[in-house]
């Protein structure tokens, strides 16, 4: 049995030494040495350049039938002759490891290729045996697959002597189960099969060592293995990655799907549009609802080019035409559809800090549910518009802790496309419940600082972690703990990242809720939704209030007005 199984160290002798000898170890006899007590091994010297237990001559003293040794092959004999042929093709024998030192055989039967088909397995270092008996054994090999010798080359035999005990089955050398599960398309558990190919030999060191023996090539069948299990499948098995906490954002924190009712017009033709926007204004009298079935029914880029090719055709302004011919809230929707997205924010943004009051809502409106990028070309149109920067028309118009959380909302440096990080959420939970229901008084500048910067799934997991820290929602800890604009803005941002479709259909209900309607807001929400999310809009609005947002409209507006309300939200007039 191998050493590596585990028991017992020596392994059975053959049943005779060699040819002709009695059977166990060598006779003794008139001049034949017998085993030194020292030495490990039956049959052989106590140390190199002792000399072989063996006589080689002809007429061997004892008269034992040794076989004549040829002259290349002697053994016994200081003064550093030849060590025999090679044990396989290929491969030589390496020169004794100093002067008058032998190669001797480890015991009987597996000699250096003095006997056919005992081969000798090569030793790891110059002077010591690769025999697995006590003392000789080589290390377990460090990973399936590699030598178990410490050196480079020296690959590890499949059995320690010809025709003797297999390995174990534990034994991770080729032919064995592979006990390592390698990560691969098939998932875990299933091992990646060695590339086909010869045998390979690994250069000796420098210094030079015995030639190594050549490995076999396990054979897999992946179809053999088990199926991995699910814990496994969440393993970093075969990676470099350190175990993280990011993992692939759950569905219930990932983005939802966003749809406009507004789709591009197909076929498009700038050039006829204008013609027909030209008619429509042209004379007495003003075709409104020409001007509705173009500018209601293309998107904000063709828009964009009817614009352009109007003033290149005619050599006039549209906006200036239509502001000419159109009044009342239908030209405000019309005028509003004629300015590109960033601007129509910045006009907005502007308007409500313009004046004597402030439109909080607008503000936090705006920068509470528009993107990094929809925020930051915003910023850079009202620059262009007005001469000055959006962050000093908010310093000069707000105060406080609210003034604060506005222009770290008008930065657009939220985080996004963020992987959910659980631990991280854990930890500004607890921050967020620390800052606030834990202490007397409120850190508002925490909540600032967490609410302003994390992406919209990094917070939805946030707030459900609050949840289970505190048994109470982020919600009612906001109301708690802050007021006024500052209690609506926070509020905002938790709406918008819990469901943003669910806050625009809260908004378009409150607009025309009650007596009299919120055009400004009606408006404001149509336009610059209609080709972002409004299909998920009318869905929650019906959910929610248990009509048709069409029916809002219709019941709430009139005229032409009405008639292009419902064309952006894509009903019939």
């Amino acid at each position: 049995m191998s050493f590596y199984g585990g028991g017992r160290g020596y392994l059975q002798q053959p049943s005779t030494g060699y040819p002709g000898a009695a059977p166990g170890y060598p006779q003794a006899g008139p001049g034949m040495p017998m085993p030194d007590q020292g030495s490990p091994y039956p049959g052989q010297a106590p140390y190199p350049g002792a000399g072989a237990p063996y006589p080689t001559g002809p007429t061997a003293p004892g008269g034992l039938p040794y076989p004549v040794q040829p002259p290349s092959a002697a053994i016994g004999f200081g003064g550093g002759i030849p060590q025999p042929a090679a044990p396989y093709p290929g491969a030589s024998q390496p020169a004794a490891p100093y002067p008058g030192a032998l190669q001797p055989a480890p015991y009987p039967g597996a000699s250096s290729s003095l006997y056919p088909g005992a081969a000798q397995p090569a030793a790891p270092y110059p002077g010591a045996s690769s025999s697995p008996y006590p003392g000789a054994g080589q290390p377990a090999a460090p990973y399936p697959g590699a030598s178990s010798s410490p050196y480079a080359g020296a690959a590890q035999p499949a059995a320690p002597y010809p025709g003797g005990p297999p390995q174990p089955s534990a034994s991770p050398y080729p032919g064995a189960q592979q006990p390592y599960m390698a990560n691969t398309a098939g998932g875990y558990g299933t091992p990646s099969a060695l590339p086909p190919g010869p045998a390979t030999y690994s250069a000796p060191p420098s210094g030079g060592y015995h030639t190594p023996v050549p490995r076999q090539q396990p054979q897999y069948n992946p179809q053999s293995q088990p199926a991995p299990t699910a814990g496994m499948q969440n393993l970093n098995i075969g990676s470099s990655n350190k175990p993280s906490s990011q993992v692939a954002t759950p569905s219930q924190y990932k983005k939802p799907l966003e749809q406009g009712t507004l789709k591009p017009h197909s076929p498009f033709n700038a050039e006829d549009d204008c013609q027909k926007l030209r008619k429509a204004m042209k004379g007495i009298g003003t075709d409104e609802k020409a001007i509705i079935d173009i500018l209601g029914h293309r998107i904000g880029k063709q828009r964009q080019e009817i614009k352009l090719m109007f003033k290149t055709m005619f050599g006039k302004n549209l906006v200036n035409d239509l502001k000419s011919e159109l009044g009342g809230k239908f030209e405000d929707v019309v005028l509003a559809l004629m300015m590109p997205a960033d601007e129509y924010d910045a006009y907005e943004l502007n308007r409500a800090m313009r004046g004597a009051g402030t439109d909080e809502d607008a503000m936090i409106e705006i920068l509470t549910s528009r993107s990094n990028a929809e925020i930051q070309a915003a910023s850079t149109a009202y620059k262009k518009l007005y001469g000055h920067t959006l962050e000093s028309d908010i310093k000069g118009d707000t105060s406080g802790h609210f003034g604060r959380l506005m222009i770290s909302l008008a930065t657009g440096g939220r985080m996004e496309n963020q992987a959910v990080d659980m631990n991280k959420a854990t930890m500004d939970a607890k921050a967020l419940y620390d800052a606030g229901e834990k202490k007397w008084g409120t850190d508002e500048s925490r909540f600032n600082a967490i609410l302003a910067s994390q992406s919209y799934e990094q917070l939805r997991a946030v707030f459900d972690e609050y949840g289970k820290i505190t048994g109470r929602t982020i919600e009612k800890a906001i109301e708690g703990e802050m007021s006024g604009y500052l209690e609506k803005g926070m509020l905002t941002i938790v709406k918008v990242v819990r469901n943003k479709d669910a806050y625009f259909a809260e908004k378009l209900y409150k607009s025309m809720k009650g007596l009299g309607t919120d055009d400004k807001t009606l408006i404001r929400v149509i336009v610059s939704r209609c080709e972002v999310d409004m299909v998920q809009i009318k869905q929650l609005f019906m959910q929610i209030y248990g009509k048709t947002l069409a029916k809002f409209i219709t019941d709430d507006t009139s005229g032409h007005y009405k008639r292009i309300l419902l064309s952006l939200t894509g009903e019939t007039y």
